[in-house]
């Protein structure tokens, strides 16, 4: 009997199959540089809003190897990260995978594939997915002209200070305001936002609140740095759309860049969508560079049994 694949939803009250559900990705990130569950996932399968999914290899009867996780997904709400530990891959397992994963997921479905791995745009091809969105990382060093005001300083009446008790509720309503139409950073809750809050890298004083004359909050520049790390990372930045091309964005992002300057880091980096023209040019014109990019891949409909794809 040959070796088989099962998909199995892992308890995470049970630390091994924890362990093993998370070991996979590490793995990966391991090899590729990157991890393939991004942010939003890993917090959605934290907070049961969508499933974590195992896939573990089964020896056959004559067999002396042990059962082994192989590959990891995230499932639910029509999304699907799915990752295979870079020692299985080559062997037909991802293949393999995708067909049970997709056999329990109808209708529109959307996945990443974070690094455009080659692989990932293989299994989406011969699936029916095609690209929707590409999402660029960039990286830039630090130094004093990234960060230094320029001409364009903050107008009259706006100033700048730290995120406080009390401003979630606030904060979110910009944000879903100013990124209405974004998939991910525009549905953010106070629940959503708590739950960045309760991370270790988390620091209050990294979240920049711009407000005007009148106290409204009016934009933001929020800075991530992991414990003892010396690479941050632009978290997010927004300006209240009625107050573009007043150069806004541009003082938050340079806040943002001293901020990260002022904790000891020595290089940034971002993400941002590539068909936001504007961003990508400011961003190298200070200097940042390409290092990654994501895509996204959707389904619109459903194709049918997922088997009988060539």
């Amino acid at each position: 009997m040959s070796d088989s694949l099962r998909l199995s939803v892992p308890d995470f009250d049970d630390p091994w199959q924890r362990e093993a559900f998370f070991d996979v990705a590490a793995a990966a990130i391991d090899v590729d540089g990157h991890d393939p569950f991004n942010e939003q996932a890993r917090l959605d399968v934290e907070s049961g809003r969508r499933s974590p999914i195992i896939v573990t290899l089964w020896p056959g009867e004559s067999a002396a190897a042990l059962v082994r996780p192989v590959g990891a997904a995230i499932l639910g709400r029509g999304e699907l990260d799915f990752v295979i530990d870079p020692l299985f891959r080559g062997k037909g397992y991802g293949e393999l995978a995708a067909r049970g994963l997709l056999a329990t997921a109808r209708g529109t479905l959307t996945a990443w594939s974070n690094g455009d791995h080659p692989a990932a745009k293989l299994l989406a091809e011969r699936h029916g997915f095609t690209p929707v969105r590409a999402l660029i990382h960039l990286a830039a060093t630090l130094d004093e002209g990234m960060t230094r005001p320029g001409t364009d300083t903050l107008p009259d009446g706006f100033s700048l200070g730290p995120m406080r008790p009390g401003d979630e509720q606030e904060w979110v309503d910009l944000n879903a305001r100013i990124f209405d139409t974004h998939p991910e950073q525009g549905r953010l809750t106070v629940d959503d936002l708590h739950a960045r809050q309760a991370e270790p890298w988390f620091d209050a004083g990294d979240a920049l609140l711009l407000r005007d004359a009148s106290g409204r909050l009016v934009g933001y520049g929020w800075v991530k740095i992991e414990p003892g790390a010396t690479e941050g990372a632009l978290y997010v930045l927004g300006v209240d759309a009625a107050l573009t091309d007043r150069g806004l964005g541009r003082q938050l992002l340079r806040a943002a860049l001293a901020r990260l300057v002022e904790r000891g880091c020595t290089v940034a980096g971002l993400s941002v969508e590539a068909d936001n023209e504007p961003a990508v040019h400011l961003f190298r014109a200070l200097g940042f560079q390409e290092q990654t990019i994501d895509v996204q891949y959707r389904r619109a409909s459903d194709p049918g049994d997922p088997f009988i794809h060539s």
